[in-house]
Order: structure tokens, then C-alpha cells, then sequence
């Protein structure tokens, strides 16, 4: 529970006009009194809301974000979207990255406490530990995982997988290879990776994937290892491994379909006949700011949303 001015007032017997005197250094306010509500600030933690402040016209309210990695093409998509809404409401962002580690989650959630932001937009890729987001439960937004306890924008990574396998199963495609991400990356790589091989096992299908860091020279490196048996379509858990991929079906001379999750113009403009899917990470964007700025205006509800997705073909 996030304490307020009121609170503050309550615990020191004095007024919430004495409360944010003491927290504008008003010099007005006795010594003894600065003293006995300052202790009690220390004591219980308490951060005074910027936002309000930025009301008052005192300055902007600041938003943390923190990214899984910074040369995500994901989630730079989403991040754009995000960056135009705050800018348009006059917010002030604060980007960090977390590199799939909870311990540089944890850092960044203290830092912003320190530095008094107003609230946190994380991504969720990898597993965010609920107890150290807890601190933020009203004034956070998760993106990608689903979280009962917080408000969080999240996609249906199964059901794309399912669809676009689908597809190329429709397609006459009984030889799909799958190039996929490492599994500390929770939904792009786990999720999408157990969909995959699920969808192969109901399917009587021989599966045929390899896992590799996300970004297009891993992609690239892998290749190799799935064309050890006939391959007729490739499918890639996102577009910055598709990238690679193409790099080696151009160099291998390799003619076959290949398919990906995610957006890319490059991509559809060097491989027209590419099967992708349109993720919707720049809703994603746009709906984890108006959630956020619901908080921020006192709207006290929990809500989760889940992205929807199309084909693109």
C-alpha cells in the first residue's frame, strides 16, 4: 500500500499543510516540528508523489521503463509507441535495462525510489520476482507477462505460435523447423519455444529447433544445426532472428518458406512472400501508458489486457 501525505499527518498528530510544508523546506515550520515529521518520512519510506507536485506546476512527473534489452526490434516498437504517448502528456521518461536479471530489476526499482519517479512500466520478458514489484502495485504496468496483482499488458504468444504453424501446416508444410530464443527469456523463448514442440506432438510432426541468443548473428550461427535433416519451412520466434535466418537461406541457396512473429519493413521488402505476424507491439505501447495513466489519476483498479494479433500475408 502506497502511503500518502495524509498518512504522514496522521502518524505525526500535525496537519497535511505541515507535512508538505516540511517536504517544500518551507522555513516557516518549527525545528521541532521539521524534526518529528522528517523521522517519521525516514522511518516509513515515504516518497512524495511528483506527480502531484507536477500539478502544481512544480515540475513534470517522471515514468521508469524498464527494458529487457535495449536491441530488442520488439521491443523498440513498443517502446516508440510508449515514448510518443508520454511525451504527449508532458511526461519525462527514464529507460533502463535489465538484461534478463532480477538482481538489475531490483537496482533499478530502488533507484527510482531514490529518485522519487512517480511511477514504472517494466517488461516483462523474463520472471519479475511479484515481491519486488510490490512496492509499485498502483503505479506500475507490466508488459508481456500476465500478473493477477497488477495491472499489465500482455500477448497470447501460444495462440500466434498455434496460427501461424497453422498456416504453414494448411499450406502442406509437414517439415517446419523452428529457430528459437534461449529459455531465460520467458515468453519469447520458453512460451514460444513448448507451443512449437506441442504443436508438433499433436500434430505427428518430428520436431526440429534450435535456440539461440535474439539477435540476427546468433540467428544466423544456429541455422546450420536445423538443416542437419530436410527442412520445407522455417519458422523464427521473432524478426530480428529471421533477419539472420535470411542471411543464411540467401547464402546457402536454400529455397524455402519462412515465417516469423513480429513487424519488419526491410524484412517484407527483401522476402515479400515472408509469413509474419503483426504481434501488436505498438498497441502494446499505447494501452501500458493509458493504464499507467490511469493510476496516476487516482483510478485504484487492477487491469489486464491481453494484445490481439493478426496474419500478415
Amino acid at each position: 500500500m502506497k502511503l500518502t501525505i495524509k498518512d504522514i499527518a496522521q502518524r505525526c498528530q500535525v496537519g497535511k499543510s505541515t507535512v508538505s510544508r516540511v517536504l517544500n523546506n518551507d522555513p516557516k515550520v518549527k525545528a521541532q516540528t521539521r524534526e518529528k515529521v522528517q523521522r517519521v518520512i525516514d522511518e516509513l519510506g515515504f516518497q512524495p508523489n511528483r506527480t502531484a507536485r507536477a500539478m502544481r506546476g512544480s515540475t513534470e512527473p517522471v515514468v521508469g521503463i524498464i527494458l529487457s534489452r535495449l536491441n530488442s526490434q520488439a521491443e523498440s516498437q513498443t517502446l516508440s509507441a510508449i515514448l510518443e504517448q508520454l511525451y504527449h502528456h508532458h511526461i519525462t521518461p527514464i529507460i533502463v535495462e535489465s538484461q534478463f536479471k532480477p538482481e538489475l530489476v531490483a537496482h533499478h526499482l530502488h533507484l527510482f525510489q531514490q529518485r522519487q519517479v512517480d511511477a514504472v512500466i517494466a517488461f516483462g520478458f523474463s520472471t519479475l520476482p511479484a515481491a519486488t514489484l510490490s512496492a509499485w502495485k498502483g503505479a506500475l504496468v507490466v508488459i508481456a507477462r500476465r500478473y493477477d496483482e497488477f495491472s499489465c499488458v500482455y500477448y497470447d504468444d501460444k495462440h500466434a505460435m498455434q496460427a501461424l504453424l497453422e498456416k504453414l501446416y494448411l499450406r502442406g508444410h509437414r517439415q517446419i523447423a523452428y529457430l528459437g530464443v534461449n529459455d531465460s527469456d520467458e515468453t519469447t523463448g520458453r512460451l514460444r519455444t513448448q507451443a512449437y514442440r506441442d504443436f508438433c506432438l499433436t500434430h505427428q510432426i518430428n520436431p526440429n529447433f534450435t535456440q539461440a541468443q535474439l539477435d540476427s548473428e546468433s540467428a544466423y550461427r544456429h541455422c546450420h544445426r536445423l538443416f542437419e535433416q530436410p527442412v520445407s519451412a522455417l519458422l523464427c520466434a521473432g524478426n530480428t532472428l529471421a533477419t539472420g535466418a535470411l542471411k543464411y537461406l540467401h547464402e546457402t541457396q536454400k529455397k524455402l518458406t519462412l515465417a516469423y512473429i513480429g513487424q519488419n519493413k526491410l524484412l517484407q521488402y527483401l522476402a515479400p512472400d515472408v509469413l509474419s505476424l503483426d504481434f501488436g507491439y505498438v498497441l502494446a505501447g499505447k494501452w501500458a501508458v493509458e493504464l499507467l495513466l490511469n493510476q496516476l489519476n487516482g483510478d485504484g483498479r487492477i487491469e489486464q489486457r491481453q494484445v490481439p494479433f493478426h496474419l500478415i500475408e
